[in-house]
Protein backbone atom coordinates (compact mmCIF):
# COMPACT_ATOMS: atom_id res chain seq x y z
CA UNK A 1 0.00 0.00 0.00
CA UNK A 2 1.47 3.65 -0.76
CA UNK A 3 2.03 5.81 2.31
CA UNK A 4 -0.70 8.04 0.95
CA UNK A 5 -3.43 5.72 1.38
CA UNK A 6 -2.94 5.25 4.82
CA UNK A 7 -5.83 6.01 7.07
CA UNK A 8 -5.70 8.73 9.97
CA UNK A 9 -3.42 10.79 8.59
CA UNK A 10 -4.18 14.79 8.95
CA UNK A 11 -3.60 16.44 5.62
CA UNK A 12 -2.16 19.88 6.28
CA UNK A 13 -1.99 22.34 3.24
CA UNK A 14 0.82 24.99 4.33
CA UNK A 15 1.15 26.45 0.40
CA UNK A 16 -0.71 28.30 -2.06
CA UNK A 17 -2.86 30.70 0.25
CA UNK A 18 -4.77 33.54 -2.20
CA UNK A 19 -4.86 36.94 -0.90
CA UNK A 20 -7.12 37.09 2.29
CA UNK A 21 -10.03 40.15 2.29
CA UNK A 22 -7.78 43.18 4.21
CA UNK A 23 -4.49 41.76 3.70
CA UNK A 24 -1.90 44.80 3.46
CA UNK A 25 0.58 42.42 1.98
CA UNK A 26 2.65 43.25 -0.97
CA UNK A 27 0.89 41.82 -3.95
CA UNK A 28 1.72 39.02 -4.96
CA UNK A 29 0.51 37.69 -0.90
CA UNK A 30 0.76 33.97 -0.78
CA UNK A 31 0.68 34.32 3.09
CA UNK A 32 -2.33 32.32 5.14
CA UNK A 33 -4.01 34.64 7.61
CA UNK A 34 -6.54 34.40 11.08
CA UNK A 35 -8.83 36.76 12.14
CA UNK A 36 -8.50 37.40 15.40
CA UNK A 37 -10.71 40.90 16.53
CA UNK A 38 -9.84 43.14 13.42
CA UNK A 39 -6.43 41.72 13.14
CA UNK A 40 -5.43 39.52 10.62
CA UNK A 41 -1.76 37.84 11.56
CA UNK A 42 0.42 36.60 8.83
CA UNK A 43 1.62 33.08 8.67
CA UNK A 44 4.76 33.09 10.61
CA UNK A 45 8.47 32.65 8.49
CA UNK A 46 10.18 29.68 7.96
CA UNK A 47 12.27 29.50 10.71
CA UNK A 48 15.93 28.24 8.76
CA UNK A 49 17.82 28.14 11.90
CA UNK A 50 15.63 25.88 13.51
CA UNK A 51 15.47 23.71 10.08
CA UNK A 52 19.19 23.89 9.83
CA UNK A 53 19.83 22.62 13.65
CA UNK A 54 17.36 19.75 12.82
CA UNK A 55 19.03 18.84 9.83
CA UNK A 56 22.63 19.06 12.18
CA UNK A 57 20.87 16.99 14.76
CA UNK A 58 19.87 14.13 12.17
CA UNK A 59 23.54 14.51 10.96
CA UNK A 60 24.52 13.84 14.10
CA UNK A 61 22.73 10.32 14.67
CA UNK A 62 24.23 9.26 11.15
CA UNK A 63 21.65 9.69 9.20
CA UNK A 64 19.52 7.37 7.66
CA UNK A 65 16.25 6.62 6.04
CA UNK A 66 13.83 9.02 4.91
CA UNK A 67 15.56 12.18 6.59
CA UNK A 68 13.53 15.06 4.94
CA UNK A 69 10.24 12.83 6.86
CA UNK A 70 12.08 12.32 9.99
CA UNK A 71 12.76 15.80 10.33
CA UNK A 72 9.16 17.20 8.99
CA UNK A 73 8.16 14.97 12.64
CA UNK A 74 10.66 17.04 14.45
CA UNK A 75 9.77 20.09 14.13
CA UNK A 76 6.14 19.21 14.11
CA UNK A 77 6.97 17.54 17.63
CA UNK A 78 8.49 21.02 18.45
CA UNK A 79 5.26 22.80 17.69
CA UNK A 80 3.81 20.34 20.59
CA UNK A 81 5.65 22.89 22.96
CA UNK A 82 3.26 25.82 21.59
CA UNK A 83 0.05 24.22 20.10
CA UNK A 84 -0.62 21.20 22.53
CA UNK A 85 -1.41 22.20 26.48
CA UNK A 86 -3.24 19.30 27.43
CA UNK A 87 -0.41 16.58 28.29
CA UNK A 88 -3.54 13.96 27.59
CA UNK A 89 -3.02 14.78 23.83
CA UNK A 90 0.63 15.07 24.38
CA UNK A 91 0.88 11.85 25.01
CA UNK A 92 -1.38 10.29 22.80
CA UNK A 93 0.68 11.73 20.36
CA UNK A 94 3.95 10.53 21.55
CA UNK A 95 2.31 6.80 22.35
CA UNK A 96 1.01 6.40 18.57
CA UNK A 97 4.20 7.71 17.25
CA UNK A 98 6.17 4.91 19.61
CA UNK A 99 3.62 2.39 18.59
CA UNK A 100 3.60 2.95 15.19
CA UNK A 101 7.66 2.92 14.70
CA UNK A 102 7.91 -0.55 16.35
CA UNK A 103 5.21 -1.86 14.24
CA UNK A 104 6.76 -0.78 11.12
CA UNK A 105 10.27 -1.99 12.11
CA UNK A 106 8.43 -5.44 13.21
CA UNK A 107 6.71 -6.01 9.57
CA UNK A 108 10.12 -4.69 7.45
CA UNK A 109 11.57 -7.97 6.75
CA UNK A 110 8.46 -9.25 5.48
CA UNK A 111 7.46 -6.43 3.08
CA UNK A 112 7.37 -9.06 -0.16
CA UNK A 113 5.33 -11.70 1.72
CA UNK A 114 1.74 -11.32 1.08
CA UNK A 115 -0.44 -11.41 4.53
CA UNK A 116 -4.04 -12.36 4.74
CA UNK A 117 -5.89 -10.92 7.80
CA UNK A 118 -8.01 -12.98 10.26
CA UNK A 119 -11.18 -11.19 12.15
CA UNK A 120 -13.22 -12.67 14.34
CA UNK A 121 -14.50 -13.71 18.09
CA UNK A 122 -12.50 -13.83 20.67
CA UNK A 123 -14.73 -16.14 22.39
CA UNK A 124 -15.19 -19.03 19.75
CA UNK A 125 -14.29 -21.67 21.47
CA UNK A 126 -12.35 -24.99 20.04
CA UNK A 127 -15.04 -27.35 20.23
CA UNK A 128 -16.90 -24.58 17.78
CA UNK A 129 -16.75 -25.64 14.15
CA UNK A 130 -16.23 -22.11 13.07
CA UNK A 131 -12.88 -22.30 15.06
CA UNK A 132 -11.72 -25.29 13.36
CA UNK A 133 -12.30 -23.32 10.16
CA UNK A 134 -10.30 -21.21 11.36
CA UNK A 135 -7.42 -23.50 11.80
CA UNK A 136 -7.95 -24.96 8.27
CA UNK A 137 -7.97 -21.73 6.56
CA UNK A 138 -4.50 -20.33 8.32
CA UNK A 139 -2.73 -23.93 7.37
CA UNK A 140 -4.34 -23.56 3.48
CA UNK A 141 -3.84 -20.23 3.18
CA UNK A 142 0.03 -20.85 4.04
CA UNK A 143 0.43 -23.26 1.52
CA UNK A 144 -1.37 -20.95 -0.70
CA UNK A 145 1.54 -18.97 -0.50
CA UNK A 146 0.53 -16.21 2.40
CA UNK A 147 1.32 -15.31 6.14
CA UNK A 148 -1.48 -14.50 8.53
CA UNK A 149 -1.93 -11.78 10.83
CA UNK A 150 -4.50 -11.38 13.86
CA UNK A 151 -5.73 -9.51 16.57
CA UNK A 152 -3.01 -12.09 18.82
CA UNK A 153 -6.01 -13.45 21.26
CA UNK A 154 -8.08 -16.57 21.95
CA UNK A 155 -10.99 -18.21 20.01
CA UNK A 156 -10.50 -17.32 16.05
CA UNK A 157 -7.57 -15.53 16.22
CA UNK A 158 -5.63 -18.71 17.88
CA UNK A 159 -6.83 -20.77 15.81
CA UNK A 160 -5.72 -18.73 12.75
CA UNK A 161 -2.25 -18.83 14.42
CA UNK A 162 -2.49 -22.89 15.12
CA UNK A 163 -3.15 -23.13 11.23
CA UNK A 164 -0.27 -20.97 10.10
CA UNK A 165 1.89 -21.96 12.72
CA UNK A 166 4.17 -19.53 14.70
CA UNK A 167 6.84 -19.24 12.34
CA UNK A 168 4.22 -17.42 9.50
CA UNK A 169 2.11 -15.82 11.64
CA UNK A 170 1.92 -11.98 13.16
CA UNK A 171 0.32 -10.80 16.12
CA UNK A 172 -1.22 -7.84 16.12
CA UNK A 173 -2.37 -7.35 20.13
CA UNK A 174 -4.74 -4.67 22.09
CA UNK A 175 -4.18 -3.71 25.63
CA UNK A 176 -7.72 -4.74 27.86
CA UNK A 177 -8.40 -5.41 30.88
CA UNK A 178 -10.36 -8.31 29.65
CA UNK A 179 -10.30 -11.04 27.26
CA UNK A 180 -6.70 -10.45 25.10
CA UNK A 181 -3.99 -11.44 26.52
CA UNK A 182 -1.81 -12.85 23.49
CA UNK A 183 -2.64 -15.93 22.62
CA UNK A 184 -0.48 -19.18 23.48
CA UNK A 185 1.00 -19.38 19.67
CA UNK A 186 2.16 -16.08 19.08
CA UNK A 187 2.89 -14.84 22.69
CA UNK A 188 6.72 -15.59 22.77
CA UNK A 189 7.03 -14.49 19.13
CA UNK A 190 8.83 -11.79 18.25
CA UNK A 191 6.22 -10.96 15.27
CA UNK A 192 4.40 -9.91 18.13
CA UNK A 193 3.65 -6.35 18.94
CA UNK A 194 0.71 -4.52 21.28
CA UNK A 195 -0.68 -1.64 21.03
CA UNK A 196 -3.00 0.71 23.79
CA UNK A 197 -5.51 2.06 20.82
CA UNK A 198 -7.15 0.88 18.64
CA UNK A 199 -6.72 3.52 15.78
CA UNK A 200 -2.87 2.57 15.42
CA UNK A 201 -3.63 -0.93 15.69
CA UNK A 202 -6.00 -0.91 12.80
CA UNK A 203 -4.07 1.19 10.52
CA UNK A 204 -1.10 -1.71 10.88
CA UNK A 205 -4.07 -4.35 10.17
CA UNK A 206 -4.67 -2.57 6.78
CA UNK A 207 -1.33 -1.27 5.81
CA UNK A 208 -0.21 -5.07 5.77
CA UNK A 209 -3.06 -6.93 4.73
CA UNK A 210 -3.17 -8.09 1.48
CA UNK A 211 -7.02 -9.68 2.49
CA UNK A 212 -8.76 -9.72 4.97
CA UNK A 213 -11.38 -13.04 6.17
CA UNK A 214 -13.61 -12.17 8.81
CA UNK A 215 -15.35 -15.00 10.81
CA UNK A 216 -18.51 -14.79 13.06
CA UNK A 217 -17.71 -11.85 15.48
CA UNK A 218 -18.94 -9.71 17.78
CA UNK A 219 -18.86 -5.88 17.79
CA UNK A 220 -15.15 -5.86 17.09
CA UNK A 221 -15.62 -8.30 14.03
CA UNK A 222 -18.66 -5.57 12.58
CA UNK A 223 -15.98 -3.01 13.19
CA UNK A 224 -12.88 -4.16 11.53
CA UNK A 225 -15.07 -5.62 8.64
CA UNK A 226 -16.89 -1.98 8.21
CA UNK A 227 -13.53 -0.01 8.44
CA UNK A 228 -12.20 -2.21 5.78
CA UNK A 229 -15.65 -1.81 3.31
CA UNK A 230 -15.36 2.15 3.91
CA UNK A 231 -11.52 2.62 3.24
CA UNK A 232 -12.22 0.44 -0.24
CA UNK A 233 -15.13 2.43 -0.90
CA UNK A 234 -13.27 6.01 -0.50
CA UNK A 235 -10.28 4.86 -2.24
CA UNK A 236 -8.47 5.47 1.12
CA UNK A 237 -6.67 1.94 0.82
CA UNK A 238 -5.72 -0.58 -1.97
CA UNK A 239 -8.57 -2.81 -2.77
CA UNK A 240 -7.96 -6.26 -1.70
CA UNK A 241 -10.18 -9.34 -1.08
CA UNK A 242 -12.83 -8.84 2.09
CA UNK A 243 -14.28 -12.92 2.62
CA UNK A 244 -16.84 -13.46 4.93
CA UNK A 245 -16.78 -16.61 5.80
CA UNK A 246 -19.86 -18.59 7.72
CA UNK A 247 -19.56 -22.17 8.94
CA UNK A 248 -21.29 -24.53 6.59
CA UNK A 249 -25.10 -23.60 6.04
CA UNK A 250 -24.67 -20.93 8.77
CA UNK A 251 -26.96 -17.57 8.26
CA UNK A 252 -24.35 -15.39 10.20
CA UNK A 253 -22.92 -13.29 7.40
CA UNK A 254 -26.03 -14.12 5.05
CA UNK A 255 -28.46 -12.66 7.68
CA UNK A 256 -26.20 -9.69 7.82
CA UNK A 257 -26.10 -9.72 3.29
CA UNK A 258 -29.46 -9.42 3.62
CA UNK A 259 -29.42 -6.66 5.93
CA UNK A 260 -26.86 -4.34 4.02
CA UNK A 261 -29.40 -5.03 0.63
CA UNK A 262 -32.59 -4.67 2.36
CA UNK A 263 -31.06 -1.43 4.24
CA UNK A 264 -28.28 -0.15 3.15
CA UNK A 265 -28.67 -0.63 -0.87
CA UNK A 266 -32.76 -0.40 -1.12
CA UNK A 267 -32.60 3.32 0.57
CA UNK A 268 -29.82 3.83 -1.68
CA UNK A 269 -27.18 4.43 0.74
CA UNK A 270 -24.45 2.51 -0.64
CA UNK A 271 -24.40 1.77 -4.72
CA UNK A 272 -25.09 -1.46 -6.36
CA UNK A 273 -21.49 -2.00 -7.20
CA UNK A 274 -20.30 -1.51 -3.73
CA UNK A 275 -21.40 -4.86 -3.21
CA UNK A 276 -18.19 -6.15 -5.27
CA UNK A 277 -16.33 -4.97 -1.94
CA UNK A 278 -17.20 -8.37 -0.64
CA UNK A 279 -17.61 -11.51 -0.82
CA UNK A 280 -19.70 -14.60 1.15
CA UNK A 281 -18.80 -18.00 1.70
CA UNK A 282 -19.24 -20.88 3.45
CA UNK A 283 -16.20 -23.06 1.88
CA UNK A 284 -13.09 -22.47 3.52
CA UNK A 285 -11.23 -23.86 -0.06
CA UNK A 286 -13.46 -20.98 -1.94
CA UNK A 287 -12.02 -18.47 0.70
CA UNK A 288 -8.55 -19.47 -0.14
CA UNK A 289 -9.67 -19.34 -4.00
CA UNK A 290 -10.83 -15.95 -3.59
CA UNK A 291 -7.99 -15.03 -2.19
CA UNK A 292 -5.53 -16.27 -5.20
CA UNK A 293 -7.27 -15.82 -7.78
CA UNK A 294 -7.40 -11.95 -7.13
CA UNK A 295 -3.43 -11.89 -6.95
CA UNK A 296 -3.39 -13.93 -10.27
CA UNK A 297 -2.45 -11.64 -12.52
CA UNK A 298 -3.34 -8.09 -10.63
CA UNK A 299 -0.63 -7.29 -8.27
CA UNK A 300 -1.02 -3.22 -7.00
CA UNK A 301 -2.70 0.12 -7.87
CA UNK A 302 -0.85 3.96 -7.11
CA UNK A 303 -1.92 7.39 -8.39
CA UNK A 304 0.54 9.08 -10.55
CA UNK A 305 -0.89 12.84 -10.30
CA UNK A 306 -4.46 12.55 -11.86
CA UNK A 307 -3.30 8.83 -13.53
CA UNK A 308 -3.97 5.12 -11.38
CA UNK A 309 -1.37 3.09 -12.30
CA UNK A 310 -2.53 -0.71 -12.35
CA UNK A 311 0.73 -3.03 -12.18
CA UNK A 312 0.09 -6.49 -13.78
CA UNK A 313 1.89 -9.67 -14.64
CA UNK A 314 -0.14 -9.75 -18.05
CA UNK A 315 -1.40 -7.05 -19.67
CA UNK A 316 -4.49 -6.33 -22.04
CA UNK A 317 -3.71 -7.20 -25.66
CA UNK A 318 -5.54 -4.52 -27.65
CA UNK A 319 -8.98 -6.20 -28.27
CA UNK A 320 -9.11 -6.76 -24.84
CA UNK A 321 -8.19 -3.56 -23.89
CA UNK A 322 -10.60 -1.93 -26.49
CA UNK A 323 -13.34 -3.96 -24.62
CA UNK A 324 -12.31 -2.37 -21.14
CA UNK A 325 -12.67 0.94 -22.66
CA UNK A 326 -16.24 0.09 -23.71
CA UNK A 327 -17.24 -1.25 -20.61
CA UNK A 328 -15.89 0.92 -18.43
CA UNK A 329 -15.76 3.83 -19.73
CA UNK A 330 -18.27 4.95 -16.71
CA UNK A 331 -15.42 5.64 -14.47
CA UNK A 332 -13.06 7.35 -17.05
CA UNK A 333 -12.73 10.55 -16.24
CA UNK A 334 -10.90 11.64 -19.40
CA UNK A 335 -8.39 10.01 -22.06
CA UNK A 336 -8.81 6.12 -22.42
CA UNK A 337 -7.40 3.12 -20.75
CA UNK A 338 -4.06 2.65 -22.29
CA UNK A 339 -0.86 0.43 -21.69
CA UNK A 340 2.08 2.33 -20.63
CA UNK A 341 5.82 2.10 -19.14
CA UNK A 342 6.53 2.12 -15.83
CA UNK A 343 5.94 5.92 -14.79
CA UNK A 344 9.01 8.67 -14.00
CA UNK A 345 8.20 8.19 -10.10
CA UNK A 346 7.80 4.35 -10.12
CA UNK A 347 11.66 4.37 -11.80
CA UNK A 348 12.88 6.77 -9.13
CA UNK A 349 11.74 4.57 -6.01
CA UNK A 350 12.36 1.11 -7.93
CA UNK A 351 8.23 -0.04 -7.90
CA UNK A 352 8.22 -3.08 -9.59
CA UNK A 353 9.55 -2.03 -12.83
CA UNK A 354 9.54 -5.61 -13.96
CA UNK A 355 5.59 -5.56 -14.40
CA UNK A 356 3.29 -4.87 -17.09
CA UNK A 357 0.91 -1.36 -16.97
CA UNK A 358 -2.39 0.14 -17.93
CA UNK A 359 -3.34 3.33 -16.75
CA UNK A 360 -6.49 5.93 -17.00
CA UNK A 361 -7.36 8.60 -15.21
CA UNK A 362 -9.73 7.16 -12.45
CA UNK A 363 -12.88 9.19 -11.59
CA UNK A 364 -11.78 8.34 -7.80
CA UNK A 365 -15.20 7.82 -6.96
CA UNK A 366 -16.45 4.34 -7.99
CA UNK A 367 -14.13 1.49 -6.32
CA UNK A 368 -16.69 -1.03 -6.58
CA UNK A 369 -16.42 -0.83 -10.38
CA UNK A 370 -12.96 -0.58 -9.68
CA UNK A 371 -12.85 -4.15 -8.24
CA UNK A 372 -14.68 -5.19 -11.22
CA UNK A 373 -12.11 -4.26 -13.43
CA UNK A 374 -9.74 -5.86 -11.37
CA UNK A 375 -11.76 -9.36 -11.64
CA UNK A 376 -11.60 -8.86 -15.62
CA UNK A 377 -7.65 -8.61 -15.32
CA UNK A 378 -7.16 -11.93 -13.22
CA UNK A 379 -9.52 -13.30 -15.46
CA UNK A 380 -6.69 -12.75 -18.87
Amino acid sequence: MDAEDSFYRAIVNEQNYGKSPGCNCTNPCYHRHSKQGNEMKAKPAIDHALKQQIRELIKSKGGGNNEQEVADIIENALKLLTDVQDTGDARIIRTAVRELRYAFRLFAPYLGKRKVTIFGSARTQPDALEYQQAVEFGRKIVKAGFMVITGAGSGIMQAGHEGAGSQNSFGVNIRLPWEQSANPIIAEDKKLVTFKYFFTRKLIFIRHSDAIVLFPGGFGTFDEGFEALTLMQTGKSQLLPLVLVDKPGGTYWKTWDIHIREELLSHKLISPEDLNLYQITDSVDEAVKIISRFYRNFHSTRFVRELLVIRMKTAPNKSALAAMNMDFADIVASGKIQTVDPTTEEVEHNEHLELKRIAFNFNRHDYGRLRQLIDVLNGL
